[in-house]
């Protein structure tokens, strides 16, 4: 053991000797050099060097780029901080989450006080919030709250500049330094520099703001909104200008911009070289420098030839005309012609360094617009030019798809700055950042339904989904206790005989309990009996007895047959974002009475499947109940024909395609129920005459008696309020059919698979 310790030693011993003989000489070589070149490298003296550069001028001063309008990041850091003093907030550390547990994510905005003026843009801005299906008037259930104070216009040279606003807001009792408070603003700071300064400490605030720079954006705490006009529209708003046939994706121009030109002072320097890149042939690039009320005093020798070019252009014609626009960074960060090259469809090229795009925690802006670099505005012709026109065409309905899902309107904008926050309280119940990005956005789907792609209408082609193979029929009776009326007898049977039926589930109407179970069909399915509160929005309400995708609403006097349901049923799995049924009503403008109207003629032309035999999503029903705010809802209820109209509105609404129609007997004839209605009118015993699959085929001149006739002026009137509550009219007209293969087909029945939808 000693011996093999010694020859352990020994080795040891050696290694160092052969590594100091062999080895030393390099490594006091290459430590001479190392410390040679550290030398030498510690002789080049360094601008900011004070000890070895004299210095002429500030060392801030050297980072403005020669303009001394400009601040340095400094002086940025510094009036960022005396503005954003709680800038380590975060949602964790600002934010009471315990607001928001008892009665959810419910929003108040302060009563307005007398004499304080309130400009027409935050007035669109407080509308759309009490519009919202959030908008509470208890604070006590507030999880959010809203200032009645106008702090949208922050440029203290504005008229609409609203002054001491720290003492007005430390006065109100609720506001507890800013926390759970949301604050909105669009213009910031004054000339020269226009820095980020509101004016008033926002403390814990979260604030919703245009024009955001990043370094005074706090992550998932703040929210950048886009800039937009006081024109811009409450609701609705015009549709973007890309059509279905607008080919090809390359159009006249390939990037233009048409704008202001500023001499002097902060985002002059983007705007006074893009001169360079027009070349008059594809790329038009017009500036103009007679702006203001002293620009004369200002112009240099570009002005002249400039303004002359300037004339010769049309905005809107080059907006129609270009694959791409530029949309460089103004006074502020952002401009309105972002907005506006979106509805356009002309891809947005962005020159502004430092800006936080609208909405960019949620809404993926590498796939509608280009981000450039205001120190590389040289390179973009040649950028652009490589874009391939595939992913041209793909960039352009990208915009129409942001453009219409979350800045069409000024709701959409608000609610979309809602949705994110409310995301956030519950992070495991939030929207992915596929669903903000692709049709129908994320404002129409609901992460409380799901946060399963697979359990949504609009995803199956796309993820290779497919809807359950079985469907729920959902009937809504408003019989009188102690009997059950032939039709809905007739119903039952008809519809449990079909392969896809899962179960069967009846919404009772009516004030007296429904008859007992003994006095039901017997059925090979399972079927439930549910007590409504005899209001007509309940057979809209998400039942939890509903298990499957689709579901059949129908009447308690329609009249089908099996091979109808099945055929309907097949169509729909085809279609399922859609409303496939029977019965089916249009709409028309009527330029005479300057109104919509509304009519149940049988025409080529069909805008309205009515929900007294149609299938669809059950998605929909969550959407109604939870997505539509309470008054539409209140309306239907109000209106004893409203509540089919409102769901064809809104399903057109979400995915802008029309119903589909489906083939039905022609013996379907008016049926007049001979029970007695319901006690309360409000329950909505359908008329006679007016619910069955026939009935819409009707002139309404047809409709007997008093109460058909109400009834029909009551759709007409339901429609135009609708339309007025979107802002436009979401529905879509068609003139399809489906019918089966070999319908009416001079061929042997054998080979038709639905042959008694011919017989008489």
């Amino acid at each position: 053991m000693q011996t093999r310790k010694k020859y352990i030693f020994l080795t040891f011993l050696a290694s160092w000797l052969l590594l100091f003989l062999f080895g030393g000489d390099q490594l006091r070589r290459f430590a001479f050099f190392s410390g040679r070149r550290a030398e030498a490298r510690r002789n080049w003296p360094h601008w900011t060097d004070r000890s070895l550069l004299k210095s002429f001028v500030d060392v801030e001063e050297l980072q403005r780029d020669g303009d001394p309008s400009l601040l340095s990041p400094r002086e940025r850091r510094a009036a960022w901080l005396s503005v954003y003093r709680s800038s380590r907030c975060r949602m964790e550390t600002c934010f009471d989450f315990s607001r928001c547990e008892k009665h959810g994510f419910k929003v108040f905005t302060y009563p307005q006080e007398r004499g304080q003026p309130v400009s027409e843009t935050y007035g669109k801005i407080l509308s759309s919030i009490e519009r919202s299906r959030y908008h509470t008037a208890n604070p006590e259930e507030a999880c959010l709250f809203i200032l009645s104070i106008d702090t949208l216009d922050r440029d203290h040279l504005s008229g609409q500049y609203v002054r001491n606003v720290d003492e007005k807001i430390r006065s109100f009792p609720l506001w507890n330094g800013g926390r759970n408070h949301l604050i909105f603003n669009l213009y910031s700071g004054t000339w020269p520099d226009y820095a980020g300064d509101l004016g008033f400490d926002i403390g814990q605030a979260i604030l919703a703001k245009a024009s955001f720079d990043t370094e005074s954006f706090r992550p998932g705490f703040d929210i950048s909104i886009p800039l937009f006009s006081k024109d811009h529209p409450q609701r609705g708003g015009d549709r973007g200008w890309l059509y279905q046939d607008s080919v090809p994706p390359k159009k006249k121009y390939l990037l233009v911009f048409k704008g202001k030109r500023y001499l002097t002072g902060i985002g002059s320097g983007t705007r006074n070289a893009l001169h360079h890149i027009h070349n008059g042939k594809d790329i038009i690039s017009l500036t103009t420098c007679k702006h203001g009320k002293d620009w004369e005093k200002h112009k240099d020798t570009r002005c002249d030839k400039d303004n002359i070019d300037y004339e010769r252009f049309d905005y809107q014609e080059l907006l129609h005309n270009s694959t791409f626009c530029i949309v460089p960074r103004g006074r502020r960060l952002g401009s309105f012609r972002f907005l506006e090259a979106l509805q356009a469809a002309c891809i947005p090229v962005l020159l502004s360094d430092g800006w936080e795009l609208p909405f960019a925690e949620a809404i993926d802006w590498g796939k509608a617009a280009v981000v450039g670099s205001e120190r590389l505005l040289l390179q973009i012709p040649s950028a652009v030019r490589c874009i391939h026109p595939e992913r041209v065409l793909a960039f352009q309905q990208q915009t129409q798809f942001l453009w219409d899902a979350y800045f069409s309107s000024v709701d959409k904008i608000v609610h979309t700055t809602l949705e994110i926050i409310k995301d956030r309280l519950s992070p495991h119940r939030s929207r992915s950042r596929f669903l903000w990005n692709a049709l129908p956005g994320g404002l129409l789907v609901l992460p409380d339904f799901s946060t399963h792609l697979g359990d949504f209408p609009f995803y199956y082609l796309q993820h290779g989904y497919s809807p359950s193979r079985k469907f729920t029929a959902f009937i809504r009776a408003a019989s009188q206790a102690g009997s059950l009326s032939q039709p809905i007898l007739r119903l039952i049977q008809a519809v449990s005989g079909s392969q896809y039926c899962a179960q069967i589930v009846v919404l009772w109407s009516c004030e007296k309990p429904p008859p007992p179970s003994g006095k039901w069909p017997q059925t090979t399915v399972p079927l439930t009996v549910i007590q409504g509160r005899r209001q007509l929005s309940d057979r809209f309400f998400p039942f939890e007895a509903i298990q499957t995708d689709a579901v059949l609403s129908l009447d308690e006097d329609t009249i089908l047959s099996t091979s109808e349901v099945d055929f309907a049923f097949s169509v729909w799995r085809s279609f399922p974002e859609r409303i496939v049924g029977f019965p089916t009503q249009s709409h028309f403008w009527d330029p005479e009475q300057g109104r919509w109207g509304y009519t149940s003629r049988w025409t080529n032309e069909l805008s309205i499947v009515l929900t007294a035999a149609a299938f669809y999503h059950r998605y929909y029903h969550s959407l109604f109940t939870e997505y539509l705010p309470a008054g539409l809802r209140e309306l239907v209820d109000g209106l004893a024909a409203c509540e089919d109209i409102l769901m064809n509105v809104l399903v057109a609404a979400v995915t802008k395609l029309p119903p589909i129609k489906v083939t039905q007997r022609k013996q379907h004839k008016e049926v007049v129920p001979q029970q007695a209605e319901c006690r309360d009118g409000a329950a909505g015993t359908p008329p006679p005459g007016q619910r069955s699959p026939s009935a819409p085929h009707s002139a309404p001149a047809k409709v007997k008696g008093t109460a058909g006739s109400r009834r029909f002026s009551q759709r007409q009137d339901c429609l135009n309020r609708l339309a007025d509550w979107f802002g436009y009219m979401p529905l879509v007209p068609s003139q399809l059919r489906l019918d089966p293969v070999l319908f009416k087909d001079q061929v042997s029945v054998l080979r038709k698979k639905y042959p008694s939808l011919e017989k008489p």
